[in-house]
């Protein structure tokens, strides 16, 4: 038999095949046996020897075998397309008369928090502002008092984008662009994500929430800051807690100061969400920087400010007592879904 009539009986025989193939199992029968090492082609490739002319004879295998993969390939499209509209046929046909179920989502801990957060200031006349990000450099630290190698940038490590800006590492970084907006006096708060390249445990993760508060105005003091970070503190607990304040170094305030609070989850006994020592630092603060009010347009002879950073994570982490920073973003419905709204 000539070359030609063993291919065409090979194209009649895989063509009635494909016609009874109702099933992925069939198909891939059919690919093992025209195929595969031992398939019908691989058969005909043997039989070149004999062939009149070999050159023209492997050209016609060649060609049956890419037509032989390619009516497999449609046929298998063929079945899945079925296979989806006898799906869609057989799925339960939404009637808009019924009732709706009751499923629920839920609000992050995080949103909850924040949310109460900017109530309880708004009370006390703070507007609530918004900022990006993605900052550049002066707005993150230059402005800030930091200025290029600054040991304290070595605490703040973050990410950078090619064209040279960065995420932002604190929400300290709009406090210019707010005092250039408003000018003094001023009360705002801008809540916001942040970002630090740093290693994550039970109170550290790179991607947090803070919320930045400043007050300017005439005559401003430390009394002025520990009096509204206690009226914050009892609204959102609604009862008592124990806070301490120590110094700390920042250079955008002078004097600076560590707002601590009681660890929540263990009280105060030592934990590893407060890395066992009682306490949680919740609110680095202190006077806003004579020279980071000069560079927000601010007289420093006439007015004096302070600014906090609340730590929104942290609060949400006492306030509900979650244990492990972790869990906020870790997309665990589970464990998100005690906070659904009602």
């Amino acid at each position: 038999m000539m070359m030609e009539e063993k291919i065409a009986e090979m194209r009649a025989k895989l063509e009635e095949a494909l016609k009874g193939a109702e099933s992925e199992t069939s198909l891939e029968g059919l690919r093992v046996e025209f195929l595969g090492k031992k398939g019908h082609i691989a058969g005909l490739m043997q039989h070149l020897r004999d062939a009149a002319d070999k050159k023209e004879a492997g050209q016609a295998i060649n060609r049956f075998k890419a037509d032989a993969e390619e009516a497999i390939a449609k046929a298998a499209e063929a079945l899945k397309e079925a296979a989806l509209k006898a799906q869609i046929r057989s799925a339960k046909k939404y009637n808009p008369t019924l009732a709706a179920e009751k499923q629920f989502g839920s609000y992050h801990p995080i949103t909850l928090a924040t949310r109460e957060v900017e109530d309880i200031f708004r009370s006390m006349g703070f507007t609530v502002e918004d900022y990006a990000e993605v900052v550049d450099d002066y707005e993150c630290f230059e402005a800030l008092n930091i200025p290029k190698h600054h040991p304290a940038r070595d605490m703040q490590d973050t990410y950078y984008l090619e064209n040279g800006q960065l995420l932002k590492t604190q929400t300290s970084a709009a406090q210019n662009a707010i005092m250039k907006k408003y000018g003094a006096p001023l009360r705002a708060i801008f809540p916001g994500r942040c970002f630090r390249n740093e290693s994550t445990d039970a109170c550290h993760e790179n991607t947090f929430f803070q919320m930045e508060g400043m007050m300017i105005d005439e005559n401003i003091s430390i009394s002025n800051l520990i009096y509204f970070m206690k009226t914050m503190l009892s609204e959102v607990f609604q009862r008592d807690i124990k806070v301490r304040l120590r110094p700390g170094f920042f250079p955008f305030v002078e004097p600076g100061f560590e707002l601590d609070i009681n660890c929540l989850i263990c009280g105060g006994e030592g934990c590893p969400s407060c890395k066992n020592s009682g306490w949680l630092e919740l609110c680095p603060c202190g006077m806003i920087h004579p020279n980071v009010l000069r560079e927000g347009g601010i007289d420093t002879e006439k007015y004096t400010g302070f600014a906090f950073g609340l730590g929104l994570t942290r609060l949400a982490m006492m306030k509900y007592g979650v244990k492990d920073i972790r869990d906020f973003n870790s997309g665990d419905l589970k464990a998100l879904s005690q906070f659904r709204s009602n």
